[in-house]
Parts: structure tokens; sequence; C-alpha cells
């Protein structure tokens, strides 16, 4: 009997973790790149359902500890700008992330001036935003009701895209730059979403959560995020879209 119950214990234990490993969260990560002298890579989380939980761009410390500051930025140089797959499997419209790093920021001057990331997260393909360089398309902006209210539109930028920031944003009102949040359009199409950071604000910020703003429609069917959040733990900072909710084109 003994025997019989000690078997029983077992299969029960073998049967709950076998449960439990079929009900984790699945990540997906990307091959590291080189950053000066640290390492940058992407992840996407899905549930047990294939559904997002979070796509990612990660930075570890070496990095974040090793980019220049203060001498003028070229952000577009093969050592400053990181071209970064996301997982197939992501379970979002997300293809890839492009990571530039400005080390004496881009204009506007006295706005964004500052050292900080552009963490890119594109919808289209890497082989497309590098021909996203008609100047008609670059500076074709979407229907209104696909950005979301009271964003505004910077210039068109060659290989990037087309900018809109929210006109209420505090750094365009006299505070001082830490993040921000932007879109990005081609020929009339949304293709980025952007959360913009300084290097300051990333290295002094263990945890941190934002509301994302939504546009009132989409051009693409698919899961989108609500929320960006910062996360520094274990000698990595991971910069995350999280909170998706499906949405229809329309």
């Amino acid at each position: 009997m003994k025997k019989i119950l000690i078997l029983a214990v077992a299969a029960s234990s073998f049967l709950f973790a076998c449960d439990k490993e079929k009900n984790k969260d699945k990540v997906y990560k990307s091959e590291e790149a080189t950053l000066h002298n640290g390492k940058v890579w992407t992840s996407a989380k899905v549930d047990k359902d294939g559904k997002p939980v979070s796509v990612s761009i990660v930075v570890n410390d070496a990095a974040l500890n090793s980019v220049p500051v203060g001498q003028p930025s070229d952000h577009m140089s093969p050592a400053n700008n990181l071209l970064i797959p996301f997982s197939d499997k992501s379970g979002t419209p997300f293809k890839f992330a492009m990571v530039n790093w400005n080390s004496s920021g881009h204009e506007p001057d006295e706005i964004y001036t500052l050292p900080h990331f552009d963490f890119h997260f594109y919808t289209s393909t890497q082989a497309e935003v590098m021909n996203y360089m008609d100047e008609t398309k670059l500076n074709a902006e979407p229907n209104a009701a696909y950005t979301p209210a009271n964003h505004i539109s910077g210039p068109g930028v060659p290989m990037m895209g087309k900018h809109y920031i929210d006109a209420t944003s505090p750094e365009l009102h006299n505070e001082t730059f830490t993040q921000t949040f932007l879109f990005g359009s081609y020929d009339s199409k949304i293709v980025f979403w952007e959360p913009m950071i300084t290097l300051q604000f990333l290295k002094n910020t263990t945890q941190f959560e934002r509301a994302l703003p939504q546009p009132a429609k989409f051009q693409q069917s698919g899961y989108y995020p609500t929320k960006m959040k910062i996360n520094r733990h274990d000698g990595v900072t991971e910069i995350s879209l999280t909170d998706f909710v499906s949405r229809q084109a329309s």
C-alpha cells in the first residue's frame, strides 16, 4: 500500500509539473547585437495560447556605460544604429527594432539635445525601411484617425519615416525631457511606435510604466500595446511594449 501511495504521489507531482510547464509564458530572444562595449537584443513573450505579453528591447549595463556622450550625434552610423528582428512568433505586427543612440541628442534644440536613445518598434520589414527614400511618401500623412489625438508631425527622415509627437508632451512645455513616445509613418501608413528615452533616465530608473496614446482607428489588424514599461534588473534594462489589445483594421 505504501509503495502504491508513493507512486501515486510521484505521478501526481509529475503531472502537476508538466501542467505548470505547459501554462508558462514563452520567451523568444534574438541574437545579441554589439553596441559599443555592450550588447542589445530583442525579446518577445507570449502566453500559453500564443497571445502577446510583451515585446522588448533589452540593453545591458555594459552598453549603457560605454555609449559615447557629448560628441556630435551620428545616430545612423553602424556603431549607433542597430537593426534587430523580433521573433515571428511574437503574436504582434512588430517585425524588428531600430535602436539609435544620439550622443548629443537631436533637433529641436533645447528640447531633445540630451544624450538619448530612439527605440523604434517597426511594423514594416527592414528591407522596406531601408527603401524609405521617396520624399513624397516620406511626407505623406495618414488620415488623422490613424494617429492619436493632439499629435503633430515633423519632417520625414529617410530610411526611418515621418514622426508624430503628442503636442501636450511635458518637454514641449518647458519641462526637461526624460522620456516621451512617438509614432511614425511612410506613404500614409503608420509603420513604427517609438519610445524616446534619455540615458540618464534609463540609468536612474528601476521600474517605470506609462499609458500609450491610442489612435481611433488601425490600418492593420493585430494586437497592439497600451503601455510602455522600463524594468532594470540583473545587469539589463528592458524597454517593453505591453498590455496588448486586439484591434481590427478599419
